[in-house]
């Protein structure tokens, strides 16, 4: 019993704001003499009990209304109405029924709803009860009916926490759901505040850890000393502190059958062997009962029936699964250690049968050992090998670790399920590992692995040192390792963009140890870097050439990187698709964000801009599910830059934007220069070369602290071509000239077929108007050899403006034509409208979006009207004088005539009137469409 007088000042709640909001708007209705009802439900632990005190303690505090507030006694539970004794037996003054007579002769519900509308006739009632589902069923049902029937002037408010709203069906329900990242992040902040700095590889297991809830979270903490929060002493395995939310999971259970309580202590020890979510066997779990004594109808009657378990497991398939994981641990939790034990015997001994793979019969052994077992331990570790999947090997591992007494192998032990978890995908459970290894084992595994990691979610800078560490101290007796952490080193120079970096790395490799292919590759890129592009080239052509026979995905993803410097796309795509083959036939799934990256760039270089979206989402969703932020800010790049041909606008900005929010922290220079180019190019899609300059100018000129040195040159085109359409050509002549030359340098090296056409565009652009002609022409021969139809469409619309420029209207439609079908073609939307408004101006009529319709620019002429929506924008009349290659002249008196036309006196009340006309169209769409639906 809990009386309103004992709900003190509430805690800050973390994660919880829509929640507040919603139970402030039942509280706000309150005051206003509207009751109501709402059901809070959740599993234990997160959250219900602290929003029910603090909603009490707001409507207490701040307005001193009457609060009934009762938690559920569960040694109750039996005695009849003993739920709604409790409750009114916290009111503050005298009752109409005295609480006594419930308990002799109970109460109808009609009496309850009387009783709480006389509690709340002079001051607005909140009644609040916690844990309604451990109630008597009597008391619930009372409660329930009168919940049901509050609403518009009842003065009276129910607020119920249960488990789930079962009881109360037709109640408002909000179902709590595990806090965030950020909450719980700030929730563990607050709990470990006197404890200091906690170290970042504990911190992200206590998180994984708690997945969210609070509670459990705040019992992990309580039950570590300082020196394991900060790192100094390995962490338990497993970590304490979770008995009480595991307890609250097992209420219930003592309630089921004795048979049911077996069979699911059999289910929940079946899955120790199987990967995290993928629940246990059902056909094992009838053969486990059986054995265990149960009989035929009781085991389908669990298995198949809904209610079989009390809900407590879920069939999918042949797979069965606990409706919720702490469920599974809290079974095990409450299960006698001896009985616990028998289980895993017993599901050893069934798994262990002919012709079965040792590993999952090793691991259910595992579970039964009562202590540490060398033997069993060695078995485990040599059990651990391919072709067992990494998910598999690491939880083997993490046993064996567990069985080992010496503290040098049970290190060893745990780094290794951690560098498999890594192989996996599984980051969370790899940090999880490494914190059980403790801050200085011996040898450069847990370095390596802990580089590893930080080189897929961390900062670049980081990763480089940890790796180079790590090589240090594996050199004398891993030279596969040692390999592996210097690529990965030189990986993480390259993408901060530092050369110097990246050759450092590279010629730490030692020859000898690496096979004729990564050599070729090591040396031909040190080669390109280093200022010798024909040696490099030539070495490089070899690695590509020795791929044809390859069916390693880290020599096909190193084939596809050296026709990329190469400037062979095809043959980079190609490679990316083996590669990509490859992760997804032999693994590690680690790889498949990586793979999927690859290959959508290259498709990217290749002008296969839709592949590229394709396969750029894809390896989003696989960066995510394997924890590796770092990639998948590259992938929003590659987005980024698919988004700039193809649009929307707002989908080239979106991805830019989380790609340099990732970016920037973590130092991924590439990353940042591809999302930085991909709205230059959005930028000149829509008509503002000015702002494309700006971004651009910063990353192709030469120097520090300028663009990627690999991907430079890459984004020159674009530049140039943003400085001559704002008229900037002739104040930066000797920078464009200068980053043309060094363009045209870097077109002799590459055979990227593109390139060559880019550079006579590029000429063309800043070349007098009579020669220009020419250049467009030679332009458009190579795009002839080339292929492509976005960038020969780019080189056709900018002749066409040329020509219109120059007053040749008629010459201009043809180019402009052949440009609108070229980016329809290759589905550049933007960039067809763009061109599609060049080709309207030019006097030719085009099918596509109306967007003018019947509103009040459709008098004016295709050329005033784009003025006219320009201006609207905001854009001065030199600034669209740009946008359209007219002079200022020439737009001030197209603008006039607008003026005149459409009877406004000011750009002002111009943009107004724009404004009205696409509110009404776009009534008039949505009109349209709920008329044909």
């Amino acid at each position: 019993m809990t009386s309103s007088t004992t709900v003190h000042s509430p805690l800050r709640l973390y994660g919880r704001s829509g929640e507040l909001a919603i139970l402030e708007t039942l509280l706000g209705r309150l005051r206003d003499g509207d009751g109501g009802a709402l059901v809070l439900t959740s599993p234990p632990g997160l959250g219900r009990t602290a929003l029910l005190r603090r909603t009490a303690a707001q409507h207490l505090g701040r307005h001193g209304g009457p609060v009934l507030f009762a938690a559920a006694a569960p040694t109750e539970q039996r005695l009849p109405y003993s739920g709604l004794h409790a409750l009114l037996c916290s009111a503050p003054g005298p009752l109409p029924v005295p609480p006594d007579t419930l308990l002799r002769s109970g109460i109808t519900p009609g009496g309850l709803l009387g009783v709480l509308r006389d509690l709340g006739a002079e001051q607005p009632l909140l009644v609040c009860v916690d844990d309604a589902h451990a109630w008597d069923p009597d008391s619930r049902a009372a409660l329930g009916f009168a919940a049901r029937r509050l609403g518009a002037g009842s003065r009276v408010a129910v607020v119920i926490g249960a488990a789930d709203e079962t009881a109360f069906a037709g109640l408002p329900a909000l179902r709590l759901g595990p806090l965030d990242d950020d909450a719980a992040t700030a929730f563990l902040d607050r709990l470990t505040g006197a404890a200091g700095d906690v170290d970042p590889v504990v911190r992200c297991e206590l998180l994984r850890e708690a997945a969210g809830n609070p509670r459990l979270l705040a019992g992990l903490v309580g039950r570590l000393t300082p020196g394991q929060l900060a790192g100094r002493t390995a962490l338990p395995y497993p970590l304490p502190g979770a008995e009480g939310v595991l307890d609250a999971h097992a209420e219930h259970l003592g309630e089921l059958s004795a048979d049911t309580r077996t069979l699911l202590l059999l289910a929940a020890a079946a899955e120790e062997h199987e990967p995290d979510g993928a629940g246990s066997d059902a056909a094992l779990l009838l053969r486990a009962g059986a054995r265990a004594g149960l009989a035929t109808a009781q085991l389908d009657q669990v298995l198949f029936a809904p209610a079989g378990t009390a809900g407590a497991l879920q069939r999918a398939g042949s797979r069965v699964h606990f409706s919720h994981p702490l469920l599974r641990r809290a079974v095990l939790h409450r299960a006698p250690p001896g009985r616990r034990r028998a289980a895993h015997q017993l599901l050893a001994g069934l798994l262990a049968g002919p012709g079965s793979p040792p590993l999952p019969a090793l691991v259910q052994r595992a579970c039964a050992a009562p202590g540490p077992d060398a033997a069993l331990a060695e078995r485990l570790e040599t059990a651990a090998a391919a072709p067992c999947p990494h998910g598999e090997r690491s939880a083997a591992l993490a046993r064996a670790a567990v069985l080992s007494a010496d503290d040098t192998l049970r290190a060893a032990r745990f780094t290794a399920a951690a560098e498999q978890a890594r192989l996996a995908g599984d980051t969370g459970r790899a940090r999880a590992m490494l914190a059980r290894v403790g801050p200085h084992p011996a040898g450069g595994a847990a370095p390596y692995v802990r580089g590893m990691l930080a080189l897929r979610d961390g900062p670049a800078a980081d990763a480089r040192e940890a790796l180079l560490t790590a090589a240090e101290l594996l050199a004398p007796h891993d030279p596969r390792r040692t390999l592996d952490a210097l690529f990965g080193a030189a990986e993480a120079a390259w993408h901060m963009g530092d050369a110097i970096a990246y050759l450092d790395a590279m010629n730490r490799i030692p020859v000898a140890a690496a096979d004729r292919s990564m050599a070729r590759y090591r040396a031909g890129m040190c080669a390109v870097l280093a200022g010798h592009p024909d040696r490099g080239h030539a070495l490089l052509r070899c690695c590509l050439d020795s791929a044809d026979r390859a069916e390693c995905a880290g020599e096909l993803l190193r084939a596809a990187a050296s026709a990329l410097v190469l400037g062979e796309v095809e043959a980079a795509c190609r490679a990316g698709a083996r590669a990509l083959a490859a992760v997804r036939t032999r693994g590690p799934e680690s790889l498949l964000p990586q793979a999927l990256e690859q290959l959508a760039y290259a498709e990217l270089r290749a002008g296969q801009h839709a592949r590229a979206r394709a396969h750029a989402l894809e390896g989003l969703h696989a960066a995510r599910r394997t924890g590796q932020p770092n990639s998948a800010t590259h992938l929003h790049a590659v987005l980024a830059l698919a988004a700039s041909v193809e649009g929307p606008a707002e989908a080239c900005a979106a991805h830019a934007d989380a790609a340099l929010a990732g970016a920037g922290p973590h130092g991924l220079a590439q990353a940042a220069m591809l999302a930085t180019w991909a709205v230059a190019r959005a930028d000149l899609a829509a008509g503002r070369p000015g702002e494309a300059a700006a971004r651009l100018g910063p990353l192709v000129r030469p120097g520090p602290g300028t663009g990627h040195f690999a991907t430079r040159m890459l984004a020159v085109p674009c530049y140039v071509e943003a400085m001559a359409l704002s008229g900037r050509a002739d104040e930066g002549a000797a920078e464009l000239a200068g980053a043309v030359e060094e363009f045209a340098l870097w077109t002799a090296r590459t055979t990227d077929p593109q390139v060559p056409a880019q550079l006579a565009r590029c000429r063309a652009l800043l070349a007098p108007p009579d020669e220009a002609a020419a250049r467009y022409e030679e332009a458009l021969v190579h795009h002839d050899r080339a292929g492509g139809d976005f960038e020969r469409a780019r080189t056709r619309l900018l002749h066409g403006q040329l020509l219109r420029r120059l007053r040749r209207t008629r010459e201009a439609r043809g180019p402009l034509r052949d440009a609108l079908v070229g980016f329809e073609r290759c589905s550049a939307r933007v960039w067809a409208e763009r061109a599609g408004g060049e080709l309207r101006a030019a006097g030719e009529a085009v099918d596509g979006p109306d967007r003018s319709g019947p509103g009040p620019l459709a008098g004016l002429t295709p050329q005033q009207q784009r003025i006219a929506r320009f201006v609207a924008e905001g854009a001065t009349n030199r600034e669209v004088a740009l946008r359209l290659s007219v002079s200022p002249r020439t737009v001030d008196h197209h603008l006039r005539n607008v003026f005149a036309a459409l009877n406004v006196r000011s750009r002002t009340e111009l943009a107004r009137l724009l404004d009205r006309e696409a509110g009404t169209r776009l009534q008039d769409r949505d009109e349209k469409n709920r008329a044909h639906p």
